[in-house]
């Protein structure tokens, strides 16, 4: 519901309101700088909570004075939407629950309305009740803004966490000098194939690497997919001048390749990884004995 749509009062009351905002911006934020939300974020001193403070009001007032107190996308919200972000992922880390912070934000507007209350002769009176109005309403959009801020917040915080932990899946491992390997583990999909080709290919150029390895002994299942995956990156790893080797083809997994009709005719395969480095190593001209563990090749 859009209370300026609703009552032809809603729009100079919230105005007014506006014009009360920007007065008393400093007796508000004295009185708000005392509250959770503000008091236990801002800790290294009391002014720092002060100017946060101020900052909200202002921007308050900015929306009241368009006469629309609730609209959630006012360009007044902009300023501060970073700050209110912040603070509540600040409440948040404390165990503050969503609820407890919209809580928070909604004690703000008691004594905001007091002062506000004074401001007339008769604080019961017509003008007064549509002025209270209007800033509860405005301090209503706030909490919505602040809730709304925090679950955007938080669901890029999701996602880069989420790409830290594909980055993290998919380490690149220099196993000797030109030699390269990535142990997957677990399904491949897009995203983290997507991750695999770029990590593979970052550490290709960075290790000036001729062979890369992709292990794929931890991966539980490979279908079409998997396997077109596999594809893209042995294609994309011999435009970077390096040869891929997949290893870890169990005879599981080989039965499935053959199952699905995939060509892997082009794909250097071995069936584990020590087998896979002592190839490399022999197109290096190393010598490398018979049965030596994988342990012991390293450099």
């Amino acid at each position: 519901m859009q209370v300026s749509e609703q009552d032809p009062a809603a729009g100079p009351a919230a105005r007014k309101v506006g014009e009360f905002l920007r007065s008393r911006a400093e007796q508000i934020a004295q009185r708000w700088a005392d509250a959770a939300l503000f008091r236990t974020v801002f800790t290294v001193s009391r002014d720092e909570a002060v100017e946060a403070c101020k900052a909200v009001v202002e921007a308050l007032a900015e929306v009241a004075a368009t006469g629309r107190p609730d609209d959630i996308t006012a360009p007044g919200f902009h300023a501060v939407r970073e700050q209110l972000g912040r603070m509540a992922a600040t409440r948040a880390r404390t165990g503050s629950t969503p609820a407890q912070v919209a809580g928070e934000v909604a004690d703000l507007s008691r004594p905001a309305v007091t002062l506000l209350r004074g401001e007339f002769d008769d604080p019961a009176g017509g003008q007064a009740q549509d002025c209270v109005l209007a800033l509860t309403v405005l301090m209503g959009t706030l909490r919505l803004v602040v809730m709304e801020t925090t679950l955007s917040q938080g669901q890029e915080l999701i996602e880069r966490q989420r790409q830290q932990l594909l980055e993290v899946a998919t380490p690149v491992i220099k196993l000797w000098e030109g030699i390269v390997a990535v142990p997957l583990i677990g399904t491949l999909d897009s995203a983290r194939s997507q991750v695999v080709m770029e990590s593979l290919l970052d550490a290709v150029v960075a290790e000036r690497a001729r062979y890369a390895i992709l292990d794929i002994t931890g991966v539980p299942t490979v279908d079409s997919l998997v396997a077109q995956h596999l594809m893209k990156t042995v294609a994309a790893a011999r435009l970077m001048g390096a040869e891929c080797i997949v290893s870890g083809i169990r005879p599981a997994i080989a039965q499935t390749i053959v199952h699905l009709g995939i060509d892997l005719g082009n794909v250097v395969t071995r069936s584990s990884l020590a087998d896979a480095l002592a190839h490399a190593l022999r197109r290096q001209g190393s010598a490398v004995p018979p049965g030596t563990p994988a342990a012991s090749l390293a450099p």
